[in-house]
C-alpha cells in the first residue's frame, strides 16, 4: 500500500466576494495548489470535490479543463473537506492513481445555519419551536461542559481573542481586527453562554491540496509533507450531537474521540508528538471541548492552559494559528482543507508572522459536522 504526500496547497481568501461564485473560488484554489506543486491541471489524474451550496462540484472542470478525469462529489457537513482529503488519499494508497486533487468551496449567506429538521432525522416540532439552529446546540453543549468541568466565560473569551489576534496576521482571513476579551464578553448574547464574537460566521471561499504517491513526491517538490493518517467516524447511539432533540441516559463520547484515536493509531503518532494543531472552532466553546476530545489535555485543564497562553502561536499547544473558523469564517466545503493549507505551510516553515517557533514536524487537523461526523488528519515532514 502506498504512502501519500501533499505536494501542493492552495487557497482562495475567505470572506465576502460579491458576484464571484463558489466554483470560481474553488478553481482559483486548485490553480494555486497546482502551481505550488509545480504541475498543471493536465497532470491531475482524478479529484474529489466537496460543497454544501453547489449541487455539482464537478462543474469546476469547466473552469480548470475538461480533461475527462474522474471527479467525485462529496458532502459530509463541516467534515466535507476532510472527507475529500481522505478519499483522495485512499485512492492513491490503494494504487488506483499516482496524483490527485482534493478541493472544497462554498458561498453561504450571512446568519446561522439552519434547514429542514426532518432531513437530519429530527422531529418536525424541533424546527417549528425554533430549536433547529446550530448556535443553540453549541451553546447548550458548552454550557453543560462548563458546569461539569469548571470552565469560565473568561476562558471562552480567551479562545475567541486568540482567534482574532491570529486572524489579524493572516491576509486570507475574513475577520482581521483584533478584539479584546472584554469586548468579546460584553458583545451581544446570542445563545448563553456564547456571545456574538464567540461564534464563527458562515462565509465564502475555497481551498485545495495536491496529493501523490510518497515515493514520487520529490519529482515535484523538495519539501513534501506526508499525510500519515486521515480518519472519519460518525456518532454512536447516546452521543449528544448537532440536531439531537433528546439526550440519552447513558451518554457516549462524541465521534471526534473515536476519529482521533483511529488517526493516532494509524499514524503511529501520539498527541504528545504534535507540534501545531487545527481544531474545529465553530464557536469558542467547541475549541475548548475539542482540546480534550482530541487528547491534548484532560477535561477541565483548558482553563489553566488558556490562562498560561499554551494555545498561542508561541505556546506549547499552538492551536488555530491562522485564526481558525472564528477569524476565517466557515465556507463548509473548504474548511477542512483550509486547515491542511495552514498545516502544510507551518511544517514547511512558510507561515510568515503566524509561524510556530522552532521546527514543527507534526500537524493535526480536526473537523466536526452535523449531524455527528468527525474527520481527523495527521501530517508530518
Amino acid at each position: 500500500m502506498n504512502d501519500v504526500a501533499i505536494i501542493g496547497v492552495g487557497r482562495h481568501a475567505f470572506g465576502r466576494f460579491g458576484p464571484k461564485n463558489a466554483i470560481e473560488m474553488g478553481a482559483d484554489a486548485v490553480r494555486d495548489a497546482c502551481a505550488d506543486a509545480g504541475i498543471t491541471w493536465g497532470d491531475v489524474q482524478f479529484a474529489f470535490g466537496g460543497s454544501s451550496e453547489t449541487l455539482f462540484p464537478d462543474s469546476i472542470v469547466g473552469l480548470l479543463g475538461m480533461t475527462g478525469i474522474p471527479f467525485m462529489d462529496v458532502y459530509n457537513g463541516c467534515a466535507t473537506a476532510g472527507t475529500a482529503l481522505k478519499m483522495t488519499a485512499d485512492a492513491i494508497r490503494l494504487g488506483q492513481y499516482d496524483i490527485g486533487v482534493a478541493v472544497g468551496f462554498d458561498k453561504h449567506l450571512p446568519g446561522a445555519f439552519t434547514g429542514d429538521p426532518v432531513v437530519c432525522m429530527a422531529p418536525s416540532w424541533y424546527g417549528e419551536t425554533g430549536q433547529f439552529l446550530t448556535t443553540k446546540f453549541f451553546a447548550i453543549k458548552i454550557n453543560r461542559y462548563m458546569h461539569d468541568y469548571g470552565i469560565s466565560p473568561t476562558t471562552l473569551a480567551r479562545v475567541a481573542a486568540k482567534g482574532y489576534r491570529n486572524g489579524a496576521l493572516n491576509p486570507l482571513a475574513f475577520r482581521r481586527k483584533p478584539l479584546t476579551e472584554e469586548q468579546i464578553l460584553s458583545s451581544r448574547m446570542l445563545n448563553y453562554p456564547l456571545t456574538q464574537y464567540m461564534f464563527c460566521a458562515p462565509d465564502e471561499g475555497g481551498a485545495a491540496a495536491v496529493l501523490c504517491r510518497a515515493d514520487i513526491a520529490h519529482r515535484y517538490c523538495s519539501n513534501p509533507v506526508y499525510l500519515r493518517s486521515a480518519e472519519l467516524r460518525t456518532r454512536k447511539y447516546g452521543a449528544y450531537e448537532v440536531h439531537s432533540s433528546w439526550a440519552a441516559v447513558d451518554e457516549q463520547p462524541a465521534p471526534t474521540v473515536f476519529a482521533s484515536r483511529a488517526a493516532y493509531e494509524a499514524a503511529g503518532i501520539g498527541p504528545e508528538d504534535v507540534d501545531v494543531i487545527q481544531l474545529q472552532d465553530t464557536d469558542a466553546g467547541a475549541e475548548v471541548i475539542h482540546m480534550a476530545e482530541n487528547g491534548f489535555c484532560a477535561d477541565g485543564d483548558q482553563e489553566k492552559l488558556l490562562e498560561e497562553g499554551a494555545t498561542e502561536i508561541g505556546g506549547t499547544l499552538p492551536i488555530n494559528t491562522d485564526g481558525g473558523l472564528i477569524a476565517n469564517g466557515e465556507p463548509i466545503g473548504a474548511s477542512g482543507l483550509r486547515q491542511v493549507y495552514e498545516l502544510v505551510r507551518q511544517l514547511r516553515g512558510q507561515a510568515g508572522p503566524s509561524q510556530v517557533p522552532g521546527t514543527p514536524r507534526v500537524g493535526y487537523a480536526q473537523v466536526y459536522g452535523a449531524p455527528g461526523v468527525a474527520s481527523v488528519s495527521i501530517l508530518s515532514t
